[in-house]
């Protein structure tokens, strides 16, 4: 006698108040209703039954029927299961299968047979029916798989299955894939968003969490509702919510209780004990499961913990490499301790052996910390710090370092001394001296001047580089002390202490030689220095490094005025990093120089092309000063297309974001952002920086300074045009600047100091000496293509160099810069404070007789109708007059052409005058 149906099982589930609206699955299951047969596959606990009710419910339109049936493990006889199938299509069209059923009960009816009859009449069905079996991983067997692909085979185009289920079912899934018949939503589609972890959490939970404590559970729980559920459960009456969330883990009595019953009892102990030993694992590789099991299973466990939706992870697309879900790994972890105590550290040296006899030393590390191993994992650090140097990982280094014993570093000279490495690097020097001389006593304490007898070296090849190591060390703190000779000195020492297959030492010692003296000015010798470093850096392999030490090669021959050398050097550099395999760290920071080269030569799309260029690489590709170096730039790009605020923001972040490495600060962000607040007319605020800097015209000139002092200069032009006496006459200052320039060599910023002597003597009016000073300017830059500097100054520079291509018609330069400054320069401040709409051109078309009168009247007190009125024509032919006046002079109104105009003396020309 059959058993009697449980009519519950045939109903859809009831959707619960608050349930999070998730229209993007809606979406993706309305399109599997188009395919044969929709799965949604995941763990316990991701919402599969909801999200597919909510589904049906919503899609509801009086056409489309549903066939609902949840299945247990009492459905895994096809009698049974193939009984509640019909039922339920019966259910959702009435007469389907009535005379299947009584045949299901007979042991004598072939199933096909059965299956044909109501295939048939579901042929029949003229509007859409939809079938969803869920919990379809209960009822799974032999006996319901060879029907189920019958029905699958066979199934008409107006009926869609859908199968909800724990484990993927052992169905002819990859032919459905094949042939476009399958749709497919796993926990990676199921998985809230950070949005309706958001909405879950306040609307449904009624839980008011601050943003940050809403994004880290979203982060624990890698969106896993249920154990969203759970969380918000825990957090019931907590008043340290904060500390519950920064806490929260699989030791949650909540989520350990879910994920034993629902996962861990339902497993074999075959499976449960491959599960039990492999979480001490971030990642899951089959020979590495296979270390730490001592079984031979490891990948094909894997396969199947995957199909299974046993919480893992697939890492790559060729299932090699997994991992678990973070609070189920949790939850393993503390049944191991609970149940295994003694095998904890076992499993973890096992995981240091196999990654150490893989060549992965930074997992291997790991796992002899964490079983306790510690002068193994200090032998491993000991080999991992060279290559953990070369890919600037000095946080790591710092972290196993401080992991270890303090007793154990004292004794182990190369642990110490990377440590040093390490530290310096991030900029911290507490301790670092006595670590120093602490070690170099290791290396000299025992007879004969060697090693102490109880220094311990896993190394011997790195405890021959240390002499060399520990004075470069050396130098570099006398280089952050700001002491340039004592960094000289060591530097020196370091050479000469070096092994002689000892690259990187001699390298490094000559790039701070070379530091030192960039931040004194002395740029040949510098420049000298870091192209040692470069050679000496490609021989030990660190090409990153060398692309770091190009930047600087590059900043000091733009510093020099060379700019097409401070090109072919960047150009070097993305050679060397295309040889390599992927994006090498410091190729973003070289497509921000060569925008730089490009903006100085008054190319704006490519220096804007190189800055996208260095964007679409991301911060992998850039090293510790490029964030700030890429806004500094993109601040420039932006105030020239007009774009003030825009480029004020960059600039507040880029002081926000800057890091100085050892390198000198030769041109802080704070003087960057006031010479953009002069062009805007911004002075006063200008002025408040020269005091906060306390700047002043008699200080000790430096190179570090040099350029803040020019910007003070600007400052100086700036006040004196606003009819202030602020720090007094510009002149002098600027011929101190100019001698100390011309003196170390450095072209660039020659030029610059010119051009502002030129601007000064031009509103002196003082023409001949305005001339000269910019012929001078122009000589030094034409050879190397100089253009931002000219135009940085906008109309202003316009009057002397129109002064100076009349005076030589010969020379193209001065009409070239022309052309720049109407295309390229700067907005104008117009006295007030606020920065006027016109856009900086200089004249370079004549004006006809006609515009010249209009501009002498405009130039006086009458208003458009009066000299309208003088000039017997038309208000609007005077307005025609008017506007070509603008476009010539490259302004956009009557202020700043009478302004311009004067500067040119061109309303002293006019007829009339």
């Amino acid at each position: 006698m059959a058993s009697p149906l449980i009519e519950t099982k045939l109903y859809r589930p009831r959707l619960r108040h608050g349930v999070v609206a998730r229209p993007r699955l809606g979406e993706l299951l309305s399109r599997g209703s188009k395919a044969r047969m929709t799965l949604v596959s995941a763990p316990a606990g991701f919402g599969k039954t909801t999200v597919v009710a909510e589904w049906i419910e919503a899609a509801a339109d009086g056409r489309r029927s549903a066939a609902w049936l949840s299945l247990d493990a009492r459905d895994s006889s096809p009698a049974s299961f193939w009984t509640y199938v019909v039922t339920a299509l019966q259910r959702a069209v009435p007469g389907v299968g009535a005379d299947a059923l009584p045949l299901l009960q007979s042991s004598r009816t072939p199933t096909e047979a059965v299956l044909a009859a109501v295939v048939n009449e579901l042929a029949a069905l003229t509007d859409p029916l939809d079938l969803i079996l869920d919990d379809y991983h209960l009822a799974d067997s032999p006996e319901i798989r060879a029907g189920m692909t019958f029905l699958l085979d066979h199934l008409p185009p107006q009926v869609h299955l859908v199968l909800c289920t724990r484990a993927d079912p052992a169905l002819p899934l990859a032919r459905l894939r094949a042939r476009g018949e399958l749709v497919e939503l796993r926990a990676a589609d199921l998985r809230f968003t950070a949005g309706e972890v958001a909405a879950y959490l306040g609307d449904s939970a009624g839980l008011d969490l601050a943003a940050v404590d809403v994004e880290a559970l979203e982060q624990r729980t890698e969106g896993w509702i249920a154990a969203l559920q759970l969380a918000a459960l825990s957090l019931r009456g907590r008043e340290d919510v904060s500390g519950f969330v920064a806490d929260f883990a699989g030791d949650d009595r909540y989520v350990v209780d879910y994920l034993v019953e629902e996962v861990l009892e339902r497993q074999s102990d075959h499976v449960r004990d491959f599960l039990l030993r492999t979480s001490v694992l971030n990642r899951l590789h089959g020979p590495l499961c296979d270390a730490l099991t001592g079984r031979r299973d490891g990948r094909a466990m894997l396969e199947v913990l995957d199909r299974a939706n046993l919480f893992v992870v697939r890492l790559d697309d060729r299932r090699h490499w997994y991992r678990y879900h973070q609070l189920f790994a949790d939850v393993l972890r503390t049944h191991l301790a609970d149940e295994r105590p003694d095998e904890v550290a076992a499993l973890h040296r096992r995981a240091a052996q196999w990654y150490a006899d893989a060549g992965e030393q930074v997992p291997a590390i790991g796992h002899a910390l964490e079983a306790g191993d510690v002068d193994r994992a200090a032998d491993l650090v000991e080999r991992a710090i060279p290559a953990l140097q070369r890919d600037r990982q000095e946080a790591t280094i710092c972290g196993w370092i401080k992991d270890l014993p303090d007793e154990v570093v004292r004794v182990r000279p190369v642990l110490a001394v990377g440590l040093v490495g390490a530290l310096m690097t991030r900029g911290e020097t507490e301790g670092v001296e006595d670590r120093l001389n602490e070690a170099e006593q290791l290396l000299t304490g025992g007879e004969e001047g060697g090693p102490a007898a109880w220094s311990v070296v896993a190394d011997p090849a790195a405890l021959a580089r240390l002499p060399g190591a520990i004075e470069m060390y050396r130098s570099a703190l006398a280089l952050m002390r700001g002491d340039p000779s004592a960094t000289v000195t060591h530097a020196g020492r370091a050479v000469e202490r070096a092994a002689a297959d000892d690259h990187l030492v001699r390298a490094a010692a000559s790039a701070l030689s070379g530091l030192a003296d960039w931040g004194r000015g002395e740029l040949d010798a510098a420049h000298a220095a870091y192209s040692f470093a470069v050679e000496g850096l490609l021989r030990a392999g660190y090409v990153a490094d060398v692309l770091g030490c190009s930047i600087t090669l590059a900043d000091i021959r733009i510093t020099q005025g060379r700019l097409a050398d401070a090109q072919r050097t960047y150009e070097r550099a993305l050679r060397l990093a295309a040889e390599g395999p992927g994006i090498l760290r410091g190729t973003a920071d070289v497509h921000a120089g060569l925008c730089e080269v490009a903006w100085e030569r008054g190319d704006a799309e490519a220096a804007a092309g190189h800055l996208r260029r260095a964007r679409e690489l991301g911060e992998p590709a850039g090293l510790p000063q490029h964030p700030y170096r890429w806004r500094v730039a993109m601040a420039g790009i932006l105030d020239a297309e007009g774009d003030a605020g825009g480029a004020l923001d960059l600039l507040a972040e880029a002081e926000r974001v800057h890091t100085g490495d050892l390198s000198p600060n030769v041109r802080p962000v704070p003087a960057t952002r006031v010479r953009l607040l002069l062009r805007r007319g911004d002075v006063e605020e200008a002025l408040d920086w020269a005091r906060a800097q306390g700047l002043t015209p008699d200080d000790d000139l430096s190179y570090v300074r040099e350029y803040e002092h020019i910007t003070l200069a600007r400052v100086m032009l700036a006040t004196a045009e606003a009819g202030s006496c602020a720090h007094g006459d510009a002149a002098p200052f600027l011929q101190r600047l100019l001698t100390a320039a011309e003196a170390g060599g450095r072209t660039a910023r020659t030029i610059e100091i010119l051009v502002l002597q030129a601007l000064a003597h031009d509103a002196r009016g003082d023409s001949p000496a305005a001339a000269d000073a910019l012929e001078r300017a122009l000589t030094l830059a034409e050879p190397h293509g100089h253009v931002r500097v000219f135009t940085e100054d906008g109309p202003r520079i316009a009057a002397p160099l129109t002064t100076l291509a009349g005076q030589r018609p010969d020379w193209a330069y001065p009409r070239r810069l022309l052309d720049a400054v109407r295309h390229f320069g700067g907005p104008v401040g117009g006295g007030t404070g606020e920065p006027s709409a016109a856009a900086p051109y200089g004249l370079v078309d004549p004006l006809s007789a006609r515009e010249s009168e209009v501009l002498r009247l405009l130039a006086g007190d009458l208003g458009g109708p009066d000299i309208a009125r003088r000039l017997h024509v038309s208000l609007n032919t005077l307005r025609t007059h008017t506007r070509h006046i603008y476009a010539k002079l490259g302004v956009t109104n009557r202020r700043d052409a009478v302004r311009l105009a004067g500067r040119l003396n061109l309303i002293s020309r006019a007829p009339g005058r």
